[in-house]
């Protein structure tokens, strides 16, 4: 079964919300829209305090070409615009807005011939819609569609591994609406000129497979692919690696080796922007943990507080140790529950006191080679960590600190418990690429 070297296999925890139908969150009174919700430049501002604006209204424009439209997603007046809390522990930019309950929408204009649409106006209909990739890397998706003219990509994939445990957005997506992700695959292969395109999904979501297996069949050109259960075999390179055999050079891109890859969240707001000219004003978000007293997969507007998602939840069900922005093993632990989703958050999951360790002191590498045999990009992990520690930071990077994406298979395996993957980020803050 197609896989890659390395990975490890955390308790993937799927049980908790795999069964769960996506749910709409109702709207907030307020939402806090972050201007920066992307990577690249921060859209700036577009509206005003006391402006009025409806669902899909722009309120930042993007600044450069590695940026991307924001919108607003509810309709209301604008009443405040400044400087908020995010998942990521720093303040950002974002307009505040106060919802009217009207659910107008901005005008949106449905194509009814959507895939004989040319390349060039899919893609402006996906810049225009802000999309950006959904399964946490934020890459404008207009950006990654339109690669270097010496750049030839022959092959296109859906990313539907969802190797992160307890995260379960995408299988839902799947099983909900394979359709959809299957027409939003087509449109991002006819943007690029592909004729070929796969979807991979990891093995232990058979009925997400035969769902998009049927929806599938009715083309040549698109392969569902059943994958090894494996971490983290959602990654770029390690799925490149296990469809299609092609290993992207350390430091290089998809791209370098013809092929472009993209979550199935981000395909089904392709499907829905060029389609119906819907821009991203929503996303699926899992909320689960033990932690948490009813698991759940919202739709949740983007600028939604966490608290909310919580609430909507039921609150939780113990005393709680961490609740983290994402999943166990590349999530970011939140410092309050007053952040926004974004259009990267697919998941909030809640752990509770019993059963965490606390590793307030992790003890000395012992050499023992565990995280070098399960490191999925072939490195030395403990030797970069112990670098850090001793702040040695050019020397990390002769050992190619940045191949490093921070999977934190290492960590997992490691018997000394030591942080390996926030010593990486020390060093990587210390260094220019």
């Amino acid at each position: 079964m197609p896989t890659f070297a390395g990975g490890v296999h955390p308790p993937d925890k799927k049980e908790l919300s795999e069964s769960k139908q996506i749910t709409p969150l109702k709207a907030p009174d307020r939402v806090v829209v972050l201007l920066r919700q992307h990577i690249g430049a921060p859209a700036k501002a577009a509206v005003s305090i006391g402006d009025e604006v409806k669902i899909g209204t722009v309120v930042g424009r993007p600044e450069g070409f590695v940026s991307a439209p924001v919108h607003s997603s509810v309709s209301g007046k604008v009443i405040a615009i400044g400087e908020f809390p995010t998942a990521m522990g720093r303040p950002a930019e974002a307009v505040v807005i106060e919802n009217d309950g009207k659910e107008e929408w901005a005008e949106l204009k449905e194509d009814p011939a959507f895939m004989d649409l040319p390349p060039e106006q899919i893609k402006e209909k996906i810049k225009a819609a802000g999309i950006v990739g959904m399964g946490g890397a934020t890459f404008p998706t207009a950006v990654k569609l339109s690669p270097p003219k010496e750049k030839t990509v022959d092959v296109v994939i859906v990313n539907g591994a969802e190797c992160e445990p307890y995260l379960t957005a995408d299988h839902r997506l799947m099983v909900e609406r394979p359709s959809d992700v299957i027409n939003g695959l087509r449109l991002i292969m006819r943007s690029l000129g592909v004729k070929k395109g796969f979807v991979g999904i990891e093995d232990n979501k058979p009925d997400a497979i035969a769902g998009m297996r049927k929806a599938a069949s009715a083309f040549q050109d698109v392969e569902v692919v059943s994958m090894q259960v494996k971490y983290p075999q959602g990654a770029e390179k390690m799925l490149i690696k296990a469809i299609t055999g092609r290993e992207v050079p350390p430091r290089a891109l998809p791209m370098d080796v013809g092929v472009v890859v993209q979550n199935v969240g981000t395909t089904v707001a392709v499907y829905e922007a060029v389609r119906f000219g819907k821009p991203l004003i929503e996303r699926v978000v899992t909320v689960t943990g033990e932690g948490i007293r009813e698991p759940k997969n919202l739709m949740a507007r983007i600028g939604s507080l966490v608290s909310g998602l919580i609430d909507e939840c039921g609150g939780f069900s113990a005393q709680v140790a961490k609740v983290v922005a994402g999943g166990p093993m590349m999530g970011f632990a939140l410092s309050s529950l007053d952040v926004p989703v974004t259009k990267g958050t697919s998941g909030i999951l809640v752990l509770p006191e019993e059963g965490i360790f606390h590793a307030d002191e992790f003890k000395p590498c012992i050499r023992c080679s565990r995280c070098v045999d399960v490191c999925p990009m072939g490195l030395t992990p403990g030797l970069l960590s112990v670098l850090a520690e001793k702040g040695r930071y050019e020397e990390a990077k002769e050992h190619n600190l940045f191949d490093c994406f921070e999977c934190g298979s290492c960590a997992f395996v490691c018997p000394s418990k030591r942080p390996i993957v926030q010593l990486v980020r020390l060093a990587k803050s210390m260094v220019k690429p």
